[in-house]
């Protein structure tokens, strides 16, 4: 099991409180010209895309401006990102949803991820789109605007790294577009968990600890289901002992879904009973 995404990178996990959505996000009142941040110091993995002769010439060369950003929902306050890349997630951890008459759609953002901006995206849909970032735990963020775009045309390798990721976060909003597909919610969530295990997991001895406290509502949300019906699926999971909550976050024990314990590939579980719609 990984303790990240990125295979060369250590993600810092640290507990943080149930995140308060009453309260906004102030970008003004957090960013400075000083904040500044050596964009492959705090991402070696895009160092590595260099030929090591001048990656020290990369490290130094490639800065970017840094904003912090607490805690809360983020109320279309965007970073100017003027005709750069976008934003590259250091630390944190953030909700994305995208609603349709009241029902929502979302996707986890963490460190490494590249967005384009943090505001809404319902502008030109043909749809009544409605655009929401929560930022479930304070999120530190490195602003890849026009200047940076002029430092990174000396080091192209590290472009198509940023690339990459973009490519790789779509690929994961298909796995999820094929969790919410399953019939049962009970199966949406224990294939949700092991999903996320993937990137933020840590192996414990008594099982795999993803370590995200993730409330009933926020997973609704991810596996496309309403609140009560996701508690009566949590509660059925941690009766069959492979899904509880933990202080830190949830803790999953036993093999993944469709994997034997010899890691062999099966079928996914169909248990007798429990909830199983939305």
């Amino acid at each position: 099991m990984r303790s990240g995404r990125w295979q060369g990178r250590r993600t810092r996990y640290r507990a943080w409180p149930t995140p308060r959505f009453d309260k906004v996000a102030d970008v003004n009142a957090l960013t400075t010209s000083a904040n500044v941040c050596w964009v492959l110091r705090e991402d070696p993995e895009l160092a590595d895309a260099i030929e090591p002769s001048r990656q020290a010439q990369a490290i130094d060369a490639l800065i970017a401006r840094e904003v912090r950003i607490p805690p809360g929902e983020w109320r279309n306050r965007p970073i100017p990102v003027d005709g750069g890349i976008g934003l590259l997630v250091l630390e944190g951890v953030l909700l994305h949803r995208v609603g349709i008459d009241n029902r929502y759609g979302a996707e986890l953002i963490g460190e490494g991820d590249v967005l384009r901006s943090l505001r809404g995206e319902g502008e030109g849909s043909t749809l009544p789109l409605t655009a929401q970032w929560l930022i479930l735990e304070a999120a530190r963020v490195a602003v890849l605007d026009e200047r940076f775009v002029r430092q990174l045309a000396r080091f192209p390798q590290v472009a198509g790294r940023l690339f990459g990721r973009s490519v790789l976060r779509s690929r994961q909003l298909a796995v999820n577009m094929a969790i919410v597909h399953q019939a049962r919610v009970d199966l949406r969530l224990h294939l949700l968990f092991w999903h996320l295990a993937g990137r933020w997991g840590r192996v414990r001895s008594d099982g795999v600890l993803v370590p995200l406290r993730l409330t009933h509502a926020v997973l609704a949300d991810l596996v496309a289901a309403r609140r009560p019906t996701v508690t009566s699926a949590l509660s059925d999971l941690s009766r069959r002992g492979l899904v509880r909550a933990a202080g830190d976050g949830w803790l999953l024990s036993g093999p993944p879904p469709g994997r034997s314990p010899d890691g062999e590939a099966g079928e996914l579980p169909v248990p007798n009973g429990g909830p199983g719609s939305r």
